[in-house]
């Protein structure tokens, strides 16, 4: 299968060359030529099959020859090899927990199958990659901890300062060795701004061998597809699928939903669960793109203004804002309503929901209520543990920290200052790498 940019659909790549290069050329991102439908008789069949079979099924199509399939069934075995349980919550919702993962969140299925497919790729190089990542918190742990110690691969991670938790932080900033942390001056915005801005830098390419591992490279977004389906294999009630609420930040994961989705996976409608930084519910809503700064929230992993994503949805939906809107619906909600849920949700059923878990818990109750008749499930992408502090002051109960994390919080941070926009300051860096 070729990828063409979004930008120009005469700028073609096949898989390799897409995760390898990270973003187009021409500052587009990489989309599919073609969307694999699934058969009637694999939908059928789901809950009889592995989860590994069903993700090879799904991936395989984008890959096609650029992996050998033994080699493809050994990173989608590494990829996948924790739980994904679909836990009731109340008579009409459930969670479907992704942070049973080495980094404790959703995003560490598409690191894995990311750095392991990287990892193929440049065994046989003669020089080093380097691996350029911007975070609102837990892509820089899970890529932090997908390509440690990897042979032949730097890792660069952007932050921004003092708007990540402090469990985030020491995940992306304790480990040393081939992975370097950027605390920025500035908002994710700025972060990602920054990494668009080194990969549009034609000698900079030139001189380095760089990717991304953000959601814009395909490797990181199109594995994200496995939750939809692992959901869909544990639902109960084929008859009637799922309404599907995902937190959003740079909607990356949601746009996986959707490729899921136009793939013939039976979804009822989706949810996107936005914080105050609300830019696609508005869109959504009146049809207007407002231009927007982003704004520091509890669930800061969703703190994204401009969500790079949003143009390969709306490339999947043929810019057809009508189309889209019979799809997806948008939410926006607030600190003290996140707060609330994550009180009153304990309060009624003890199960303990993370800031992001919440916001898509509400959005997706807020949608049920006004269409009343349908069941659904959200995504639940961090542990708790993440940010005990916003979650023990409203509920007044001790969060469990995993082992893993408390043996994090020992170790010494190291993060380079950097301001937002110090784009010579980051070049000088990535050339120094190569």
């Amino acid at each position: 299968m070729q990828f063409y940019s979004t930008s120009n659909k005469s700028i073609t790549a096949d898989f390799k060359q897409a995760t390898i290069q990270g973003q187009a050329p021409d500052k587009g991102l990489y989309f599919p030529s073609d969307v694999p439908q699934l058969t009637k008789r694999f939908f059928d069949e789901i809950e009889n099959v592995s989860r590994e079979e069903i993700a090879l099924a799904v991936i395989k199509p984008y890959i096609e020859n650029t992996i050998p399939a033994g080699e493809l069934k050994k990173i989608v075995q590494e990829t996948i090899a924790f739980d994904f349980p679909l836990v009731p919550i109340t008579d009409k919702i459930s969670a479907l927990e992704l942070f049973h993962g080495p980094t404790l969140a959703f995003k560490d299925v598409g690191a894995r199958f990311m750095s392991r497919c990287l990892g193929y790729f440049v065994k046989h190089e003669n020089k080093k990659l380097t691996v350029l990542v911007a975070t609102s918190g837990d892509t820089g742990g899970a890529v932090a901890n997908g390509f440690y110690n990897v042979d032949g691969v730097n890792v660069v991670i952007l932050y921004p300062s003092g708007k990540v938790s402090s469990t985030q932080e020491v995940q992306l900033t304790t480990l040393g060795k081939n992975i370097t942390a950027l605390e920025v001056e500035g908002s994710f915005d700025d972060c990602q701004q920054m990494v668009k801005n080194s990969f549009a830098d034609a000698e900079l390419r030139k001189k380095t061998f760089l990717t991304s591992a953000n959601s814009i490279n395909v490797a990181r977004w199109l594995p994200q597809q496995f939750y939809y389906f692992f959901a869909y294999q544990q639902w109960k009630d084929k008859k009637n699928p799922p309404v599907i609420s995902v937190p959003s930040g740079n909607f990356g994961n949601i746009c996986a939903g959707l490729l899921a989705y136009q793939s013939g996976l039976p979804i009822t409608h989706f949810v996107a669960a936005c914080n105050a930084n609300d830019t696609i519910p508005q869109y959504l809503n009146n049809g207007v793109y407002p231009a927007k700064n982003s704004v520091a929230t509890i669930s800061n992993a969703m703190d994204v203004a401009n969500p790079s994503n949003f143009v390969r949805i709306m490339e999947l939906f043929k810019q057809n804002l009508g189309s889209l809107k019979n799809v997806l619906t948008g939410y926006s909600i607030s600190d003290e309503e996140t707060k609330n849920t994550i009180a009153e949700v304990f309060r009624q059923t003890n199960y303990v929901l993370d800031p992001h878990g919440a916001v898509g818990f509400l959005a997706l109750q807020r949608y049920l209520s006004e269409h009343t008749g349908k069941n659904g499930l959200f995504l639940e992408t961090a542990h708790p543990s993440k940010f005990y502090d916003v979650i023990e002051s409203v509920t007044h109960t001790k969060v469990e920290v995993p082992e893993s994390i408390k043996i994090l919080m020992e170790q010494e941070k190291h993060a380079t200052r950097m301001q937002a926009n110090d784009n010579d300051g980051l070049r000088s860096l990535l050339l120094s790498l190569a």
